[in-house]
Parts: structure tokens; sequence; C-alpha cells
């Protein structure tokens, strides 16, 4: 399955939807670990194709992330390691509260991230 792209998420609900039909990277991981790893992509060459703060949701409120890179490396970009670092840095801003929540509330920050990266999947089909 070559798209041209991949997501990387920590939502279980974007691996059980789009995981057959797209490159999705899914692991348990904090909403800010999650920020890391796409840190880590783009530091090797991955080109960051969806904002890593999209969305109104403010990081450290929402457990759930989805971020999409390219499918493979294509060099570094000044651009998109400031606003990698950017978003790490704004989870420090906020008060982490995604912990604080009945478990009822975990299905519908599942469903904004999911939504939001179904969002930019029509152009992201372009990109191949």
């Amino acid at each position: 399955m070559n798209t041209g792209f991949m997501i990387i998420t920590n939502n279980p609900l974007v691996k059980e939807k789009l995981g057959e039909d797209y490159h999705v990277e899914y692991e348990e991981l904090s909403y800010e670990d999650t920020l890391k790893k796409v840190q880590k992509m783009i530091f090797q060459g991955y080109r960051l194709l969806t904002h890593p703060l999209s969305g109104s949701v403010k990081p450290n409120e929402t457990p759930y992330k989805s971020v999409m890179l390219s499918e493979t490396p294509e060099g570094l970009d000044a651009q998109a390691m400031q606003i990698i670092a950017s978003a790490i840095q704004a989870c420090g801003k906020f008060q982490f509260k995604s912990d604080l929540y009945k478990p009822q509330v975990y299905a519908d920050f599942q469903l904004v991230d999911y939504t939001l990266i179904s969002s930019a999947l029509p152009s992201a089909e372009t990109w191949r």
C-alpha cells in the first residue's frame, strides 16, 4: 500500500478505521510523545503534511493526536522543524487534563481526532 503518506497516531479509532486502507503507525503514547515521534521523523527527512496542532482542542486537553507525514524521507525542512518544535513547546503551556475525564469522554476525543485527520485525506490523495 503506497499512498505517498502515512499517519502517525496514538488514537486507536484512527488505527481501526483507517489502518486497513492507509499506512497508519499506531503506538500507545501520550500526546506529547506522539509529537516527539513525529519530530524525530521530521529530523530524518519526512515531510510534514498536516499541522501538529490542527483543530481547536488544546494540547494536554485531549490525549489523542494524529499527524500525516510523507511515506518516505524527502529531505530536511527547516519550517517543519520549527512547527513541530513549537507544537511540543505548546504542550508545556497547558495544564495536563486528559487524565481527568470520565471514560466516555475519551471516545469523543478519539472521534474529534479521527474527523480531523480524515478531513485531510482528500488532499493527501493528490500527494501521490
